[in-house]
């Protein structure tokens, strides 16, 4: 059984749009439970959460968009999706989509990794993800392709033999032309 992303929430925080309201600290109770996560929908807790993740990983407080914070919310949509995977295993629907978001995930953590590795290490730490690297790319070997190689390399032997004279001739104009510039410097 996979754990709810939202148990960590404590149920006495306000909603987003009414966390930051100076009114707040005058109102009841009553109506502070209202606007609480524990009367809130499961997408208002999910914004709550979205914003507490985003503010983890974020470089400044107007950061929305970069690698890290795209990351990490791949990585809640995820883990979201896993947990309906969990209960619908038949939604061929959401395990599609689960696919998909696993692999843009992937995209955007290897070019975090070829970019700035030292923000890919600490990023894969917050996200408690382990990336493996891609196996390297291996072409299945058939004779057809074994020909067609080997027919290649032949005419690129071919054309490199008819260019061989013509590539002999300009080395020996550059030589004889770096020889004059050199005469005339001295």
């Amino acid at each position: 059984d996979i754990p709810s992303q939202l148990d960590d929430l404590p149920p006495t925080t306000l909603k987003k749009d009414y966390a930051n309201l100076p009114i707040m600290n005058s109102v009841d109770d009553v109506v502070k439970r209202l606007l609480s996560l524990e009367m809130a929908s499961q997408k208002e807790k999910m914004k709550v959460k979205i914003q507490q993740l985003v503010e983890k990983v974020r470089r400044s407080p107007s950061d929305n968009g970069s690698f890290e914070v795209q990351g990490k919310l791949k990585t809640r949509r995820i883990l979201f999706q896993m947990k309906h995977l969990c209960f619908y295993s038949a939604d061929k629907n959401n395990r599609r989509q689960m696919l998909m978001d696993v692999d843009r995930r992937k995209k955007l953590l290897s070019y975090l990794r070829r970019v700035r590795y030292d923000t890919f290490e600490n990023t894969c730490k917050q996200l408690g993800i382990q990336y493996s690297l891609p196996p390297a790319y291996r072409r299945r070997v058939t004779k057809r392709w074994l020909v067609k190689k080997a027919f290649c390399m032949k005419v690129f032997q071919e054309v490199q033999k008819l260019k061989a004279p013509e590539k002999l001739k300009q080395r020996r104009e550059w030589q004889a032309r770096a020889r004059a510039a050199r005469e005339q410097k001295e």
